[in-house]
């Protein structure tokens, strides 16, 4: 079964370029917003669209996302409310691959089953859940491949050869390869060995290998998507969204535009690397 982010790479692929990926957290600064921004990205240039499930105890995010988290948990955001998000996209566009990311715990209270066909039926494509070694994968990843949902596995500069094929296993739709040790937003990704530790995966797998982590620049964006089949950029774009918010944490008449404007450069940033190579 194709999935919309197995075509996406596909199309990718035959126009030899990078693919685009963006991350923000589902109602930050608040729903309504949240959703306009979503709305906004594919027209300024992202592939695909990562939406984090805002959660309490997010271990591996660094304190911008953790801070985007907590907006949209103030402001109500639920799982419920960010699959009626991803529904309400999906009325306008069927073609951009989205993607949930964020850990179990709401996912095994919402309830394993019922999640899946939730999502399946919103429209969700793919899901990275951070807390699930290869080790748990009858828990969800197992189910979701059935459901006929992409499962996508981390690897981390830490995940040697000998752990490469288990992260792989069961992994699909594309490989998502952080790039520095330590939690988002951190540090800056060092394309050298970017380009180097992508190889390395590459002789593991035939699926996309997407890089993230430490991306903040177009130049840094363009950098890593001459080496990978896919750049994420998530902080960059959260601390783009912070700093257009008033006094108050709210939204203003620039949010959308100050989150899209970003999302445009980097993506300019990107698809500078295809032509570079040509």
């Amino acid at each position: 079964m194709t999935t919309r982010i197995d075509a996406r790479f596909a199309e990718l692929k035959k126009q030899g370029r990078s693919a685009f990926i963006t991350f923000l957290m589902g109602g930050d600064p608040d729903p309504k917003t949240s959703l306009e921004i979503i709305k906004a990205l594919p027209k300024a240039g992202a592939d695909i669209i990562e939406i984090g499930m805002p959660f309490t105890d997010p271990m591996a995010d660094g304190p911008a996302i953790q801070a985007a988290g907590l907006r949209a948990l103030k402001a109500g955001m639920t799982l419920k409310k960010t699959l009626a998000m991803v529904r309400e996209f999906r009325k306008a566009d069927d073609t951009t691959p989205l993607v949930l990311m964020g850990y179990y715990n709401p996912i095994y209270i919402h309830g394993v089953d019922k999640f899946l066909a939730d999502a399946k039926s919103a429209g969700i494509d793919g899901l990275i859940i951070v807390d699930l070694p290869p080790e748990e994968d009858s828990e969800l990843c197992l189910p979701a491949m059935k459901a006929g949902l992409n499962f996508i596995r981390l690897a981390t500069p830490t995940t040697d050869d000998k752990r490469l094929p288990a992260v792989l296993a069961n992994t699909s739709g594309f490989v998502y390869y952080v790039s520095i040790t330590g939690i988002t937003g951190s540090a800056s990704a060092d394309s050298a060995a970017v380009g180097q530790a992508v190889a390395r995966i590459k002789r593991h797998t035939k699926l996309p290998v997407c890089v993230g982590f430490g991306i903040r620049t177009p130049l840094a964006a363009r950098a890593i998507a001459q080496n990978a089949d896919g750049t994420v950029v998530g902080t960059a774009l959260v601390d783009a969204l912070r700093a257009s918010l008033d006094g108050e944490g709210n939204a203003t008449a620039g949010t959308v535009e100050a989150v899209a404007g970003v999302v445009s450069s980097l993506a300019q940033g990107v698809r500078g690397a295809s032509q570079a190579a040509e």
